[in-house]
């Protein structure tokens, strides 16, 4: 078993039989007579996916002391938010595979597909209405509508090689961190905790989900593709500037601003292509530099549980942080 999947495991721990609750709910609420749909949402459900805002919903709900129905109903909620997110962007992107497997579009094709989301959005909504509280639907609304706003602010950027950093962290905060963010949330509300720790929780669950996308930058040039589960080099080929490459483009010199461009014109890189763009990352410390930011984000999410006595799932959180930063997938 991958070292990554192993820790994994030992990190959800805690909430490993609320996950299985999870995956069961899943299953449930994605029945139609529309024969399908739970065909389309089994075969999403079996790609896998490290289950990571689930589990963090569940754990910061159990570190603020509550443990029920509720917690799992949501951590169903937020996972059919992310994966209707995962369709479409498929779908945007134009890929051909997802953890491992063809994408759900190149199977389905886009017209079945982009319904297919929206009936993953529109469930996950009906879902959390069921509850007696219209805060968490709020909430999540709230998240998915900056999710949205996000993916269409990164297709205006898309192909834009002049991005600025800020606007990279933009696309970041609203495509990924808010919606972690509001999974640590939402246990706090359900916990009833307070407003200093449901404060607290947004904070670290915000700091994890900018620090996962940013290890997601690197990993587009450092990982493996089985690993990974689609393409090495990916977001450069779809247009897409990550945080590697804003730092080489604004210190790699005339060179490696003329390679970018010419991989982002061109949507194709060479493999002399890709070992000059390889070296110039490391002669620059240019994934170094997104290392750091990630760390500071780490730490940051860490910092942010200090108001949290030690508990099981508190160390749990804490370890996240820290396995975020050396996952290789």
């Amino acid at each position: 078993m991958p070292k990554t999947t192993l820790d994994l495991l030992q990190l959800f721990e805690p909430v490993r039989a609320d996950l299985v609750e999870v995956e069961r709910e899943y299953l449930r609420q994605v029945e139609s007579q529309v024969g399908v749909i739970p065909e389309i949402g089994a075969y999403i459900q079996k790609s896998g996916g490290k289950r990571v805002r689930p589990a963090l919903l569940l754990m910061a709900a159990r570190l603020c002391g509550y443990s029920g129905p509720r917690a799992v109903l949501n951590a169903a909620v937020v996972e059919f938010i992310h994966t209707a997110t995962l369709v479409h962007d498929d779908i945007i992107d134009d890929a051909e595979t997802r953890r491992g497997q063809k994408a759900v579009h190149s199977r389905w094709g886009n017209d079945v597909t982009v319904l297919a989301g929206d009936f993953l959005y529109i469930k996950s909504m009906r879902m959390a209405l069921t509850q007696d509280t219209l805060d968490v639907v709020r909430l999540l609304c709230d998240i998915t509508l900056r999710m949205i706003e996000g993916e269409i602010y990164q297709l205006t950027k898309n192909g834009d090689v002049d991005i600025s950093e800020d606007e990279h962290f933009d696309i970041i905060r609203r495509k990924t961190a808010h919606l972690f963010g509001g999974c640590a949330e939402i246990g706090a509300m359900l916990g009833d905790a307070g407003p200093e720790k449901q404060a607290a929780l947004r904070d670290y669950g915000f700091n994890l989900g900018v620090l996962f996308q940013l290890v997601d930058d690197q990993l587009d040039f450092t990982g493996e593709a089985e690993a990974l589960g689609k393409p090495i080099g990916g977001d450069l080929l779809e247009g897409k500037m990550t945080l590697p490459m804003i730092h080489l483009r604004d210190h790699g010199g005339t060179d490696a601003v003329a390679l970018i461009r010419q991989i982002v014109a061109e949507r194709y890189a060479s493999p002399d292509d890709w070992a000059r763009l390889n070296a110039l990352l490391h002669e620059h410390r240019s994934l170094e530099y997104a290392q750091a930011r990630a760390r500071a984000f780490g730490e940051a999410a860490q910092r942010a549980l200090s108001v949290f006595p030690d508990r099981p799932e508190r160390e749990a959180l804490l370890a996240l942080a820290e396995f975020a930063i050396s996952r290789d997938r």
